[in-house]
């Protein structure tokens, strides 16, 4: 069934000068929460920022590992009370602090305030590692009220077993926490996996791409704040052994089933607009194959072919 999902990205530079990581923590979440009662105009169903949001604007080095701090703690109670506040779920990425050790984080807060899951960055980089950041195993994907939610961190976009995992467990909506915008990567990931992708940067580029990769809306000096609309309710099918079947589909469904090919990849998105049948339901019915079953079915059939060839 149709699912609309309002998503939001929010570009936060930091707090910039010396001060102590906990005043500097203590003025970014103030900052970043005026921001999100902006946001809420729009009526948001998740707010996404970016990579540890709380130590943005420090010299990168000792300043930026003390801004540690436990989950639940300052930070997330705080953004947990926004997101309870106004109806809305919100990743927020900070440094994690857990019996001693530190993890570049992500904690999805829902709308009743109360946190869903904590991702560990699965690929810190060089330099977090060598300061003692412990990387994460799994890239976990949760069932929220607007579908399956995961995360990754700035350079797990770098690694393909973060994505890997992230389809394993059947993400829907990718929210991408980074300090850097990630460019192509950001859209091969949604095109690949058929994810919705959200990122959230410091400064510009923060982007919404849909399931085949293409780009919604992009942040700007002028605009750090984004917002677009998506359907999750949607599949990704090949126009191989698909496209003679869409005139039925249509024929029943009309505007109630959505058809968004892309010729060079030929590929589709299915989406559906019904308020009792889903898009998977509509796949069933007209005997569609999905890409994912498309490509599964050729390696089979490729294995096959293999073992006569060697028999013969």
């Amino acid at each position: 069934m149709a699912r609309l999902v309002r998503l939001v990205s929010i570009s936060f530079p930091g707090i910039h000068g010396e001060m102590p990581p906990v005043e500097r923590a203590r003025r970014a979440v103030e900052a970043v929460s005026a921001r999100i009662d902006e946001a809420a105009y729009d009526k948001p169903d998740i707010i996404v920022l970016p990579e540890t949001f709380t130590g943005l604007g420090s010299d990168g080095g000792k300043d930026w590992f003390a801004s540690a701090e436990p989950i639940p703690g300052p930070t997330t109670d705080t953004l947990a009370a926004k997101a309870k506040q106004h109806n809305t779920h919100i990743v927020c990425p900070i440094l994690e602090v857990r019996d001693g050790k530190r993890y570049n984080a992500a904690a999805l807060i829902d709308r009743t305030g109360s946190i869903v899951g904590v991702y560990h960055k699965m690929h810190p980089t060089n330099p977090e590692l060598e300061g003692g950041i412990v990387p994460g195993t799994t890239a976990p994907a949760w069932d929220t009220d607007i579908g399956r939610v995961g995360c990754a961190i700035c350079f797990d976009l770098n690694f393909r077993d973060v994505a890997d995992s992230l389809a394993a467990h059947r993400a829907e909506l990718v929210c991408f926490c980074s300090m850097y915008r990630g460019g192509l990567s950001t859209q091969i990931w949604a095109f690949e996996y058929g994810f919705w992708f959200i990122s959230a940067t410091p400064a510009e580029n923060s982007v919404i791409r849909n399931p085949l990769g293409q780009l919604v809306v992009q942040s700007f000096a002028y605009s750090p704040t984004i917002v677009a609309e998506a359907n999750l309710d949607c599949v990704v099918c090949h126009i191989d052994c698909n496209q003679e079947k869409i005139p039925a589909l249509k024929k029943k469904y009309g505007p109630l089933a959505e058809i968004h090919s892309i010729s060079p990849e030929a590929v589709f998105l299915l989406t559906s607009r019904h308020p009792t049948v889903s898009a998977r339901d509509m796949v069933e019915e007209f005997k569609f194959e999905t890409r994912a079953e498309y490509w599964k079915r050729s390696h089979a059939n490729r294995a096959i072919a293999l073992m006569k060839a060697r028999e013969s």
